[in-house]
């Protein structure tokens, strides 16, 4: 703590914030503003009837086998891998 009879010989010192405090603010004023807009954003696009795309979510691509004709059955499969020497 800040000794009070330091306040009363230097009034600078009131004023005086440590710049990571002074960084820190602005990180939390910028923070809430971006907040603001993206909910402002999401409430848009709701009553629009548009989906919202939620930030840090990808678009989820559905896994297709490119081809059929190379896939085994499993009995084949599990067949190989015992031939092999693999335990099953």
């Amino acid at each position: 703590m800040a000794d009070p009879s330091e306040k009363k010989r230097n009034p600078a010192a009131i004023k005086a914030i440590p710049q990571h405090e002074v960084e820190a603010r602005l990180l939390r004023e910028k923070t809430a503003r971006l907040k603001e807009l993206r909910l402002a954003h999401e409430a848009t696009n709701a009553r629009a009837g548009r989906p919202a795309v939620l930030s840090g979510q990808k678009k989820l691509k559905k896994r297709t086998r490119k081809s059929a004709d190379k896939s085994q059955s499993l009995s084949d499969w599990l067949a190989t891998q015992q031939n092999e020497g693999r335990r099953g």
